[in-house]
């Protein structure tokens, strides 16, 4: 389908061809390009209320700014869709989250304009700080530095920490808050009732407005700007309550709030701001989906609502002709119900993502017991932490990829006071269209590394229940971990009764002579569907869940290495270090010898693209399975690491 772009948007190939035109024929950019990025994502699917909600923010910062040599940071990714169309890329922007075609983010080597790549949140003051004390260690005084957060990313605690060094640095950097209220859930925490304390102050506003007009009467140079710089901050600091101060606290310039979706205004602002040297910070209000009524009313339905009918707004769905399998994280999130109506001990915490977790069931039934902490990985491992201390049994569900944030806090405030929280590893292996930052890639190599973890991954809806049941069991006394993929499961009728899984016991699928197919979690059904491959050719494959990589099934292991020659691992993980290496290491620990192959994620960063397509580019999808077996059985007997 061919998707036009509107009159004037047709001519931007990139921002010096925004810059040829009139301040009055920005109004119609804006309109055309929000009505693009609608008319794309319906058919082809992505992110959306985002980059609707910072569609005149995105013309105003490349029609002031000299990009890319005014360097510009986008935090969160998936705002910069109108940048991508701006600078270069609107041509190809369907092929936006495609398999070989453009990131769904901001990404350095696809264009000169993605200054820093971007795919989780709160970066982007510490990176564009980092730009900016380089330019003026190199006397690029002229050089701006623009990082735009916004959807909840400054909630996180890197943000602060970046905003405290920027106060006192000496370096030209302008920070814009795109304050929407919104991650991709609600907004939570003692800062957004701040900001909108800030944003609903009539005292506040009064004196933002008297100042901002005041400086549009005069005239523009260097030396007013930073004298009205000055004036500004005193009125504000001598009117505004201590408690409206947090940004001048940390000395940061404050301007605004301002509205962020009045081109003009927005343009004029950028324009003053360019002349005031040193840290500031732009407050600008949004409204995320902004243009889309739907999505206006409902942000987090469509914060990627998949493909729509931008006319109706139904929301396309595959038909379904039968019963269906649920996705991983609802059965976590009715399974966490089901225990906790067992287990008054029960906690359920996560980091800002309710929905996409589905903790949100236990938050609308047991409120008191189930809590979003906010864009803060690390503050949700060690607040878990700090509950188990009092006996509390703590479901602390994180995305696999965000999970790495938490990696120190793991380590020291839990595995080494060895306290039995339980991390639901969410969007575990290769999650598709949002690439290698989502990818949940190397949970299982860094936390086997450590001491007193159990580390554990179910092949269906069954086996996670059974899991997440056995972890609260007053003998799993040590952090436990369950790790699970994005999307549905195998097994349409779900709600089995609770059995106890003892903690490093696998499970023998299918008996065989051939090949053993040593598998971890939801890879045991491709290595299933596999096998039926390979017995329809007549081979006996023999079929392993180990379900656990740490420990390791020792007994299932000697029955394995006893009676084969020739064994294949198959996870969802990197196989540096992970399941694969962990059963080498148990051969060469006991003297085995046997051609081992490991398939999983290999030593490379992989990119976009559907599940199936990235299994099948990384060889451990059924076909790529069976294919290995057929290879290894061709060869001769050889000892291979």
């Amino acid at each position: 389908m061919n998707i036009k772009a509107g009159q004037l948007l047709s001519q931007i190939e990139y921002p010096a061809d925004l810059r040829k035109l009139n301040k009055e024929q920005l109004h119609q950019v804006c309109e055309e390009l929000r009505q693009y990025i609608i008319d794309v994502v319906s058919v082809h699917g992505g992110h959306f209320a985002a980059s609707l909600g910072v569609v005149e923010l995105t013309v105003a910062l490349h029609y002031v700014f000299n990009t890319p040599y005014d360097q510009l940071v986008w935090d969160v990714g998936h705002q910069a869709y109108g940048h991508k169309i701006l600078t270069g890329r609107r041509e190809t922007f369907p092929t936006n989250r495609k398999y070989k075609g453009l990131s769904g983010f901001p990404k350095r080597d696809e264009s000169r304009y993605d200054t820093f790549g971007v795919g989780h949140s709160s970066t982007s003051i510490s990176a564009a700080l980092g730009m900016a004390m380089a330019s003026h260690y190199k006397g690029e005084f002229d050089r701006q530095h623009i990082a735009v957060i916004g959807d909840g990313a400054m909630t996180a605690g890197m943000a602060f920490e970046a905003l405290n060094h920027a106060g006192v640095a000496n370096a030209n950097v302008l920070i814009i808050l795109n304050d929407n209220c919104m991650s991709i859930d609600p907004n939570v925490g003692a800062l957004k009732e701040y900001l909108t304390d800030i944003t609903t102050s009539p005292t506040y506003n009064k004196v933002r407005d008297d100042v901002w007009n005041l400086l549009g009467k005069l005239p523009v140079g260097k030396k007013f700007t930073r004298d009205m710089a000055s004036k500004l901050e005193a009125s504000l600091k001598g009117v505004v309550s201590k408690s409206s101060n947090l940004f001048e606290a940390l000395k940061m310039r404050y301007f605004g709030p301002i509205d962020g979706h009045n081109i003009t205004k927005l343009a004029d602002t950028l324009q003053d701001l360019k002349d005031i040297p040193g840290p500031k910070l732009l407050h600008i209000v949004t409204t995320k989906g902004k243009g889309y009524a739907l999505a206006e009313k409902d942000q987090t339905t469509w914060h990627a609502p998949g493909l729509f009918d931008k006319i109706t707004g139904e929301i396309f769905k595959k038909p379904v002709t039968s019963p269906q399998p649920p996705k991983y994280q609802d059965v976590f999130g009715h399974t966490i119900i089901e225990l906790a109506e067992q287990n008054d001990k029960i906690i359920g915490i996560t980091p800002a993502m309710p929905s996409g977790s589905s903790l949100k069931f236990m938050m609308e039934k047991m409120p008191q017991r189930a809590f979003d902490v906010g864009i803060c990985e690390q503050h949700a491992v060690t607040l878990s932490a700090g509950m188990a201390t009092q006996g509390m049994r703590v479901f602390c569900n994180i995305y696999s990829s965000f999970f790495q944030r938490a990696f120190d806090q793991a380590v020291h405030d839990v595995a080494i006071q060895k306290l039995p929280v339980i991390f639901c590893l969410d969007r575990a292996g290769l999650v598709g269209e949002d690439g290698p930052t989502h990818h949940g890639a190397y949970d299982i190599a860094y936390m086997r590394s450590i001491p007193n973890v159990i580390i554990s991954a179910p092949m269906n809806e069954e086996e996670m229940r059974n899991l997440m049941y056995s972890a609260q069991l007053p003998e799993n006394d040590m952090p436990y971990v369950i790790r699970y993929p994005r999307g549905q499961g195998v097994m349409p009728e779900w709600r089995t009764p609770f059995k106890a899984i003892k903690a490093g016991t696998g499970r023998k699928i299918r008996d065989g002579k051939d090949i053993a197919i040593l598998s971890l979690g939801h890879t045991g059904n491709f290595v299933a569907e596999a096998c039926k491959e390979l017995i329809g050719d007549g081979l006996q494959p023999a079929h392993y869940d180990m379900r656990f990589v740490k420990p390791l099934d020792e007994t299932m292991l000697h029955e394995i290495f006893q009676s084969f020659d020739k064994i294949i691992t198959v996870e969802d993980g990197t196989i540096v270090g992970g399941f694969g290496s962990a059963v080498i290491e148990f051969m060469a620990a006991n003297n085995y010898k046997a051609t081992v192959k490991r398939l999983g994620i290999p030593d490379r960063i992989v990119e976009h693209g559907k599940p199936e397509e990235l299994y099948r580019e990384c060889g451990y999808d059924a076909a790529g399975i069976a294919r290995t077996t057929r290879d290894m059985l061709k060869e001769k007997i050889t000892v291979t690491i």
